[in-house]
């Protein structure tokens, strides 16, 4: 067979993203922090950059951005003129790329974007992307990827994340769960429920609320937590005073017992959060306002002061321009030009893309402000994408390290997405919190024996109700909710007897 060389033309079609939209793609996603300081790199690096000082003058405050306010019937999300749609899974990037101030279209090499995330140096080298892969991970990030797989979900998923959030550097949770119920609108009981989730998590001992609770954690794993024990720590400050003699008083046991029993306190771990990696702590400061007004309406404001203020020096320009002689210098004005112009409106579109994606989380969510954390809704990306014209890819970026700050505490915008579960009649979807609500309801009413229901039987009654739901489903939220099985069930019911 002879091989022999060839020409010819093929026609496609290629998605091309224009390094315009490249830049607001990662601008987008930015937490302010991060955003700060590209902003600082930026000025120091273009000298066509200034700060802008207008807020401290008492008039001209143009730049900061008036309140959305609307009821939750009608929500104006029109509050962007223009909207900065960045996903590149959407038609003609390059339509976007008109419009754009004077020269900006030869922004594309004018900003390093390379090194602007995960909050690093500017000034140093994509080395530092490495280091910070390979650091040591934390113990909030420890927690929190326990908790995408504990099977939690709904209002117990998001009171867990609070509670994390709550947990110190040594591992104790360091809030008060009555104060938490009260500003999350949730009963304690839920909390306890969510924090004894937390608990079974490792390290073991964590979440715990005090030294002796720390320690029983940890003995209850190795299976050595007995009354004598509980009895011991009870009495840890009579073990620090070296009072052997009153503590075989408080535990009922000889010396030989009391000793063993020491030395498995010893081997225990007080600070299990200890073996994790820290962090400077850094305050968070929220991007995004919401608070009560009149008659059932929420105003949603951007937070100004996370919001960088800069501007294009016309008039510096106009002087070195007409000073620039050889065609180099005539070259880094204009990059420096274009380069400021396009940071300039790009801040102002990520700005307005946060305020109107803030905007409808709200407007979806208003139930939780007024009422609770047991009243999230269930809501994904895709719905608040459809609602304001966007694609998902570009809410899910909004949403990432972006903070508000309402009625009911800082949280994460995506706390507000939680887990919905189909209703078998083409209703309206329940909330995966209502559904554990009902399968706890389901197993409490079990008396005797014979009401005890196996997983299969209870996912025939919540379709009878309407609720489409698997099996193992039932059974992930029955073990989330420590719940034995039918089995175990039946068993306790007629011991009990």
């Amino acid at each position: 067979m002879a091989l022999s060389a060839r020409l010819e033309f093929r026609q496609g079609q290629g998605l091309v993203i224009t390094p315009q939209l490249q830049q607001a793609i990662k601008l987008l996603q930015l937490s302010n922090l991060e955003l700060e300081a590209f902003v600082e790199a930026e000025l120091e690096r273009n000298p066509l950059l200034q700060r802008d000082e207008r807020d401290s003058e008492p008039e001209g405050d143009a730049s900061s951005e008036k309140p959305e306010q609307y009821s939750t019937d009608d929500i104006p999300v029109g509050a962007a003129e223009a909207e900065m749609d960045t996903s590149h899974d959407e038609a003609s990037p390059g339509e976007r790329a008109t419009g754009d101030a004077s020269g900006a279209a030869d922004a594309g090499g004018a900003i390093d974007w390379s090194k602007a995330g995960r909050g690093g140096s500017f000034d140093t080298d994509g080395e530092d992307y490495e280091g910070a892969d390979t650091r040591a991970k934390t113990l909030a990030e420890h927690l929190h990827d326990q908790l995408s797989t504990s099977g939690l979900s709904g209002a117990e998923a998001a009171a867990a994340s609070v509670l994390i959030d709550a947990v110190d550097e040594g591992g104790y949770l360091r809030a008060d769960l009555a104060e938490v119920a009260e500003r999350l609108g949730c009963g304690v009981d839920l909390l306890e429920r969510v924090l004894g989730v937390l608990q079974g998590f490792e390290p073991t001992g964590v979440c715990a609320r005090s030294v002796p609770e720390c320690l029983a954690l940890q003995l209850k794993d190795r299976n050595r937590y007995d009354p004598a024990m509980a009895a011991l720590l009870d009495n840890l400050d009579l073990l620090a005073k070296r009072d052997l003699a009153g503590l075989k008083r408080a535990c009922g046991v000889d010396d030989e017992d009391l000793r063993e029993m020491v030395a498995e306190i010893r081997a225990l771990t007080p600070r299990p959060g200890a073996a994790f990696g820290g962090e400077p702590v850094q305050p968070v400061a929220p991007d995004v306002y919401v608070r009560e007004g009149q008659g059932g309406m929420w105003n949603v404001e951007l937070n100004s002061d996370t919001l960088p203020k800069v501007l294009v020096d016309q008039r510096y320009h106009a002087r070195v321009s007409a000073a620039a002689r050889s065609d180099q210098e005539k070259t880094f004005v204009s990059d420096c030009l274009a380069s400021a112009s396009w940071l300039v409106k790009s801040l102002d579109q990520r700005a307005k893309t946060i305020l109107k994606v803030a905007s409808e989380i709200v407007r979806q969510q208003d139930g939780f402000l007024a009422y609770g954390v047991e009243h999230l809704r269930p809501l994904n990306l895709k719905t608040v994408a459809e609602a304001i014209g966007m694609h998902e890819s570009t809410v899910s970026r909004v949403t990432s390290n972006k903070y508000m700050a309402t009625p009911r505490g800082l949280f994460e915008m995506k706390f507000f997405f939680t887990s919905a579960i189909a209703s078998s009649e083409g209703g309206e979807a329940h909330s995966a919190e209502s559904v554990r609500h009902k399968i706890k309801q389901l197993i409490d009413a079990e008396k005797v024996e014979k009401d005890v229901h196996s997983d299969d039987r209870i996912v025939e009654i919540l379709k009878e109700a309407g609720v489409d739901i698997a099996r193992r489903t039932v059974a992930k939220y029955r073990e989330a909710m420590r719940i034995p099985s039918s089995v175990e069930r039946r068993r306790m019911l007629k011991e009990a007897v």
